[in-house]
């Protein structure tokens, strides 16, 4: 009993060390955008802010920018809300449609199609920026936050279509044997039968479209124009700005603002993220 004791210490003793070591950089990045020049000067990185200074945040939302874009965050921020959440919807239910129809209904060829489909989710994505470019550029849809919607939705279908057809293989097919009998149709079958017991795996595909989509620079520096960039291009820009005082305070407020949604999300709905990630692990 004692060795387990002290075998049970020693494991929470390590965990909490990496914990710790894992967390390091964002207590510095918080503790840093509360504190002011001088604070940053004298002080060392872990040190805690003698006084709550909002200033840096103010300026990393609004008006940070010295150099010739001196809009802070905030523009770009709204871009990428109005750029992921139709992107995630979007990638969402076009997996799950492709997963529903690669694993209840079957034709000649849907396994090497299904086979095709997956060379996307280990394919390079530098590759397909010259082609995408000039895809975009016949649609009318460059330098806009359509064409971003579009990459997204392109680039995500593999890894959406993997998830959902590989949940749905684990549903009884008795089930939608007998919608059919019954004179249930495809759709009738996906919205009645299949996406109430999809749950799991959606939660799962939204959280993790949700955040290759907002933490994605490649697409948003290559695809952007001035008025449709990212928050992640925003924030290089306002890191790498030229400037006779580096306001490190600034940077690591707008560090946090530009985490701050994907944190949120792996905060509130990380148990569902968990569960859709184990669910059909155990079968009977």
């Amino acid at each position: 009993m004692q060795s387990k004791t002290f075998y049970r210490v020693v494991v929470y003793s390590v965990l909490v060390l990496a914990a710790l070591l894992f967390l390091a950089p964002m207590y510095v990045m918080l503790v840093t955008s509360f504190k002011d020049a001088d604070q940053i000067r004298a002080g060392n990185l872990m040190s805690l802010p003698t006084s709550m200074n909002w200033d840096s945040w103010q300026q990393a939302w609004s008006q940070a920018c010295t150099g010739v874009d001196c809009r802070g965050l905030k523009p770009y921020f709204w871009n990428s809300v109005r750029m992921a959440v139709p992107a995630v919807l979007i990638s969402t239910g076009w997996g799950a449609i492709n997963g529903y129809v690669l694993s209840m209904w079957k034709f000649r060829g849907s396994d090497l199609l299904f086979g095709f489909l997956l060379f996307g989710v280990f394919m390079p994505f530098q590759v397909v920026l010259l082609p995408m470019s000039q895809v975009l550029g016949y649609l009318n849809l460059s330098s806009s936050i359509g064409g971003l919607i579009m990459v997204h939705c392109l680039a995500g279908m593999a890894g959406t279509t993997l998830f959902f057809r590989n949940y749905y293989t684990a549903i009884p097919h008795e089930l939608v044997n007998a919608a059919r009998l019954d004179g249930a149709g495809f759709w009738r079958i996906f919205w009645r039968i299949v996406i109430p017991m999809s749950t799991p795996i959606l939660m799962v595909t939204l959280i993790w479209q949700f955040t290759n989509i907002w933490n994605d620079f490649l697409f948003g520096v290559a695809f952007s124009g001035a008025d449709s960039k990212p928050i992640t291009v925003g924030l290089n820009n306002m890191a790498n700005t030229t400037s006779s005082v580096k306001n490190y305070n600034v940077d690591m407020a707008a560090a946090v603002i530009a985490g701050l949604p994907t944190m949120l999300v792996y905060i509130l709905a990380g148990q569902y993220f968990v569960k859709g990630l184990t669910a059909g692990a155990v079968k009977g």
